[in-house]
């Protein structure tokens, strides 16, 4: 078996928060008067709180200091993890609880690389608190993908080479960050198409195919 260890995204991979956070981030940017819809809101997707800050501050018709930004950041936060505290294990579908069940029966080890700094709230949200063998997450790393920061450390607090780990992700920016730290990825979602990734998923659970014997 070519892989070892899979590294998943979270958002988007194994649950989706994309509607909460654009309405966290809507919320801020109408409070701000600065324009924000849903083509905006799907640049911020893996990207880091603070460089999905910056992006939304790109139409304020003026500055802001870092004491602000920091203020902003937290109080899009606060909202988030409001609307967060309406997930439950229901959000975690079957299709993805079965498959990692058994990709975990196939011996491999399991691991989320997610730049969200709410990853181990969020899993606990979702049943899956405890379930991964390392998460790596913005609470450990300082740069934001598409460097590969978030997946190195993944693979390293499994034990593992790059080259036998798979990464799956549904942002470009996921994508490329797994392409840079030498990763095969496995895309899924808005980024299935990306002519990077390794393999091509239209499923969650074919990402069996891509660790078949």
């Amino acid at each position: 078996m070519k892989y070892q260890g899979i590294i998943f995204d979270l958002d988007g991979v194994i649950c989706s928060t994309d509607e909460y956070h654009y309405l966290a981030w809507k919320s801020l940017a109408d409070q701000l008067g600065i324009y924000f819809d849903r083509q905006i809101n799907n640049r911020l997707r893996g990207v880091s709180r603070m460089a999905s800050l910056e992006i939304v501050l790109e139409k304020a018709d003026k500055t802001y200091t870092q004491a602000e930004k920091d203020e902003f950041a937290e109080s899009k936060n606060t909202l988030y993890r409001q609307l967060l505290g309406q997930m439950g294990p229901a959000d975690l579908s079957d299709e993805v609880r079965d498959t990692l069940n058994a990709l975990r029966a196939k011996g491999l080890k399991l691991a989320i690389g997610s730049s969200s700094k709410n990853t181990p709230f969020i899993l606990d949200r979702i049943g899956l608190g405890g379930y991964f063998d390392a998460v790596s997450d913005g609470n450990n790393i300082t740069h934001s993908k598409p460097d590969p920061e978030v997946f190195l450390k993944a693979a390293q607090m499994i034990g593992l080479d790059p080259s036998v780990c798979l990464v799956v992700e549904d942002a470009h920016a996921g994508v490329e960050a797994g392409v840079n730290g030498g990763f095969d990825t496995a895309a899924i979602g808005d980024a299935r198409d990306d002519e990077r990734a390794t393999w091509h998923l239209n499923s969650f659970s074919d990402i069996m195919g891509a660790v078949a014997d």
